[in-house]
Formats: structure tokens, sequence, C-alpha cells
């Protein structure tokens, strides 16, 4: 059964204490009459519904939670519902950091056609139930999340009211680089691409589009095993070592050279073993492999193969 998520419930709480409008008229569940979309949860979704394939964010968010607003007319002053609506597309559409988990909004400008803000850019206008009301979707992940989507609300009561709007948090700058956060499925951003880029270097053909889906889910899960790495499917700082420098992709042994020995050394140094960080496996790396192998019980070969390495990485 679909049911209303508490911080949509709070925003609505919020709306009806400080906007003259009709409780009936702020809904959250869609009613019988709803076949998919925003408004229901996934026991009501159908095949393909665009509010679960489309992104990402609501893939992986999807629960029996509805994840959109409604709100209908109302009136204070100079300010109405259009208003309203067109001060919510402005702030949506100028990236406001308080927007940032709205897909859509469904309005009408005027009272006689019907537009849609669409993040995603997929459509343009809606159906004409939305003449007389504003629709909000919010990405499913959120909603999952249970994140507060009151302050965007709040700047706008406050903006009606004629006092100071606060301003919008000023947005947390996004990862650039791989390796500067934990990356996993359902994440997106330039450090996404950049994974996805490595591991098509590494075999796999994966669309470089930033969006960590399903596919990049396997390639990274299938790297991991390669490497000696567990299997989770989360791009840490062991697998983000490996993707740049290789370790684990070959056997190394004494006389080796390369990125993948200075990562090797680096582990080393890390367990106590110190060692100057050349990238050359000669006779100290050699004689710290050894002694790490005895200290773990492995075989003592001083080749730093799938189960020596895959020790230096626990």
């Amino acid at each position: 059964m679909t049911v209303a998520p508490q911080n949509l419930k709070d925003a609505r709480t919020l709306i009806l204490e400080s906007l003259p409008v009709d409780p009936a008229a702020v809904g959250i569940v869609g009613d019988d009459a709803h076949s998919g979309g925003y408004h229901c949860g996934s026991d009501r979704t159908v095949k393909n519904d665009y509010s679960v394939v489309e992104s990402s964010r609501d893939k992986t968010g999807l629960t029996t939670a509805a994840s959109a607003l409604d709100v209908g007319q109302f009136f204070k002053g100079a300010h109405n519902l259009r208003t309203f609506s067109a001060w919510l597309v402005n702030e949506c559409a100028k990236g406001a950091a308080d927007t940032k988990d709205i897909r859509e909004v469904i309005y009408s400008p005027d009272g006689h056609s019907v537009k849609r803000w669409d993040r995603e850019g997929k459509r343009t206008s809606g159906d004409d139930s939305h003449l007389w009301h504003t629709h909000i979707s919010f990405y499913r992940d959120a909603t999952k999340a249970n994140r507060d989507v009151r302050p965007l609300f709040r700047r706008y009561i406050a903006y009606v009211n004629g006092t100071p709007a606060p301003k919008p948090p000023a947005p947390t700058p996004a990862p650039t680089k791989l390796g500067q956060r934990t990356v996993k499925q359902g994440m997106t951003g330039a450090d996404v691409s950049e994974l996805q880029t490595k591991l098509n270097a590494k075999g796999p053909r994966l669309t470089v589009d930033g969006n960590f889906g399903p596919a990049t889910l396997n390639a990274v899960t299938a790297f991991q095993r390669l490497y000696s790495l567990s299997p989770d499917g989360i791009v840490g700082p062991n697998t983000v070592a490996a993707l740049l420098t290789g370790l684990g992709g070959r056997a190394l042994k004494q006389g080796a050279t390369g990125s993948d020995v200075r990562e090797l050394q680096r582990l080393l140094t890390a367990q106590g073993y110190k060692l100057d960080q050349d990238g050359e496996f000669g006779p100290k790396t050699l004689a710290a492999v050894k002694a790490f192998q005895k200290n773990r019980k492995l075989a003592v070969d001083g080749q730093a193969g799938p189960k020596t390495i895959g020790a230096l990485r626990k």
C-alpha cells in the first residue's frame, strides 16, 4: 500500500500552517485513478514507469512511499498558486541548492495552459488536471532518505510575508576527481565518469555518462573480484588504488617495476615495513613481502599474488 512519507507530511503541514489553502488541495498519495507516477509507491508503479526508470536516483530510491506533493489554489495578498509556481520554477531553473531533490514541477502559468519544468529534460507539458493545482515530484532517493524539503517552502513563505528570506544553502562542490569520495550505485558526477573511463580501459564497454547504474555496478564487482578486492560494488580507497595503479592485475616478484609495485610498497609501509616507494621490487621489498607473508601465515615465496595483496588490503 502506498504511504505518505514523513518528509512530505512535514512539508504539507508547513504549507497548511502558513498559507490559506484548503487541506484537501494539498495531497501526497494519489487516488485510485493514479496508475504509476510519483504519487504512487512500488505497489502501484507500472512497467517502465517514468518515475522509476528515467533516473538512477529514482531506481535506487523506490519504496512503498509516494514522492510527490500537490498544492492547490490559494490567495494571500498579491500571491497565489500562479505566482508560487512561477517562483518555484525559477528557483529550480537557476539551480538553487534547496531545489536539488525536485525532479519536476507541473503547473499552469495562466489557468489555460499546462507546462512542465523537468530536471531530466524529458517532458514540457502535462494534463489539464494541473490547471487547478501544481504538482511537485521529488527524486525517490530523497524521499527514501527522509530528506527535509521544507527549507525551500520556508523561503517562499518568508517572501510572501515580506520578511527577509534566508538565503539557500551554498551548494557543496561536487567531487571532480575519482577518490575524493566513496562512490556507489545511485551516485552521479564527474568522478563517476572517470570511474567508468578507468573501467573501460580494463575491458568493459560502459557508457561514460556519470551515472552509477547497474552496468557500472557489475563492472566494479567484476573488477574487484579480478583484483582480489571485496566484491561489494563500492568504490573506496582500495578499489580506486587498484584502478589507478593496477595492483592485483599481475603477481609481483623481485625485478618488477611500475605503479603497482609502488602501491605494494605503500601498503607494506602502512603495515610497518618501511620502504622507499620507488616502484622497483628490489631486495628490501622482497624481504618485506616475505616478512609480511610469514606474519600472516601465508606461503613465504616473496611474490605478491592475490592472497598476499588481499591480506595487505584488509
